[in-house]
C-alpha cells in the first residue's frame, strides 16, 4: 500500500493506475460500441429508404483508432494533476485529433454526397459521375484545407503563414502551370460540357468514344481498341467533332456515266434518283444534278440527309441506293463510266510522183 502511494510527478502512483484503467476502459468500450453499432445497423439501413441513416453508418464506420485512442487518453488524465504545460498539450492534442475526426467524417459525408447523386442521375445525365467527382474533390480539399489550418491556429500565428504561403504559391503556380491549365481545363469541360462521358468525339485525326474526364486527362477509347489519352489543355485549344449530337447526316456522293448516254437519259437520271434515294427509311431527299463534264465522265452528285445519327445506319442506307443505282442503270442500259482512253490513229495517203 505504501508503494501505491508513492508520487510520481505529482501524482500517486494509485492514481496513475487509475487513470491508465479508464484510459483502457474507455478506449475499449467505445472501440466495441462503434463496432457492434455498425455491424448492426448496416443491413437495417440498407432495407430502408432514407438516406440519412445510410450516411449515419458511414460517418460511425470512419471513426479512426487514433481518434478513439486520444479521446481515451484525455478522459484518463482528467483525474490526475498535470502541469500547465502539459495539460495544455494534452489538450492540444485533443483538439487537433478532433479536428482531424471532423475532417474524416466530412470527407465520408462528401463521397455518400457524390455516390448517391451519381447513381441517382447518372441515367439522365453520363457526364454526372466527372462533374460530381470534381466538385467532391474541390470539397474535399475545402475540407481538409480548413482543417489543417484550425490546427496550425492552435499552435501558430496563421496569418504569417498564410502570407509566406501566399509568396511561395506564386512560385509553386509558376512551376506547375501545365497541371493547373488541365485543372482549370477540366472544369471548363466539366461546366460547359462541349462532350461528356459515351460521345464519339474527333480531335485532329484521332478519333474515339469518351471513356473518362479526369482532372489533368481525357481517355477515349479508339474504334481500334487502344485507349487515346488528350491532356484537357490540348483537348480545349483544339477543334472538336462530337458525333454523338449529331441530330442527322448530311450525305453528298458523286457518280459518273459515260460521254455516250443520250440527252433524254441524262436528264431523266436525276428523277431516278430521287425515287430512289426517297425509298429508303429515315432518309430526306434533298437534291441531284448534272453537276460537270469530267475528263473520262459526266458527273452527277447527289445530295440526301440520313435522320439519325447512327453510322451504321447511314452505310446500310448508302448500300441500298448504289444498288438501287446499278439495277436502276443496268436495266436501262446505262454505262458507269470509268476511266478510258481513247487513241484515235489516222493513216496518211501518199502519192508517187
Amino acid at each position: 500500500m505504501d508503494f501505491l502511494n508513492t508520487t510520481i510527478l505529482d501524482n500517486t502512483i494509485s492514481r496513475w493506475l487509475i487513470a491508465l484503467g479508464l484510459l483502457i476502459f474507455v478506449g475499449v468500450v467505445l472501440r466495441l460500441v462503434l463496432r457492434a453499432a455498425v455491424r448492426r445497423l448496416r443491413p437495417v439501413v440498407q432495407k430502408t429508404e432514407t438516406r440519412f441513416d445510410d450516411l449515419l453508418v458511414d460517418l460511425l464506420q470512419k471513426t479512426r483508432f487514433i481518434f478513439i485512442f486520444i479521446v481515451s487518453l484525455y478522459a484518463g488524465t482528467l483525474i490526475l494533476d498535470l502541469p500547465a504545460a502539459a495539460d495544455s498539450v494534452l489538450r492540444g492534442f485533443f483538439i487537433v485529433a478532433l479536428l482531424l475526426q471532423a475532417g474524416y467524417w466530412g470527407n465520408a459525408f462528401v463521397e455518400f454526397w457524390v455516390r448517391r447523386t451519381v447513381q441517382r442521375r447518372l441515367a439522365e445525365d453520363a457526364s454526372m459521375a466527372t462533374t460530381m467527382s470534381a466538385l467532391g474533390f474541390v470539397a474535399k480539399m475545402a475540407i481538409w484545407s480548413i482543417v489543417i489550418l484550425m490546427a496550425l491556429d492552435f499552435y501558430t500565428d496563421v496569418t504569417a503563414l498564410i502570407a509566406g504561403l501566399g509568396i511561395g504559391g506564386i512560385a509553386i503556380a509558376l512551376a506547375v502551370q501545365n497541371i493547373l491549365s488541365d485543372l482549370f481545363a477540366s472544369v471548363s469541360i466539366i461546366v460547359d460540357k462541349p462532350f461528356v462521358i459515351g460521345d464519339f468525339i474527333i480531335v485532329g485525326e484521332q478519333m474515339g468514344s469518351v471513356e473518362k474526364i479526369g482532372l489533368k486527362t481525357t481517355r477515349v477509347r479508339s474504334l481500334t481498341g487502344e485507349q487515346i489519352i488528350f491532356s484537357n489543355s490540348d483537348l480545349l485549344s483544339s477543334r472538336v467533332r462530337n458525333y454523338k449530337r449529331m441530330f442527322e447526316r448530311r450525305i453528298a456522293f458523286t457518280f459518273g456515266v459515260t460521254y455516250e448516254t443520250p440527252t433524254e437519259v441524262l436528264e431523266a437520271i436525276p428523277t431516278w434518283v430521287e425515287e430512289i434515294v426517297s425509298s429508303a427509311h429515315d432518309v430526306r431527299f434533298d437534291r441531284c444534278h448534272f453537276k460537270s463534264m469530267g475528263d473520262f465522265a459526266l458527273i452527277f452528285e447527289t445530295v440526301y440527309y440520313v435522320l439519325v445519327a447512327d453510322y451504321n445506319v447511314f452505310m446500310d442506307v448508302q448500300q441500298d441506293i448504289n444498288l438501287g443505282i446499278l439495277k436502276a442503270f443496268e436495266a436501262r442500259g446505262v454505262n458507269i463510266a470509268y476511266p478510258t482512253q481513247l487513241v484515235y490513229t489516222q493513216s496518211m495517203g501518199r502519192s508517187d510522183t
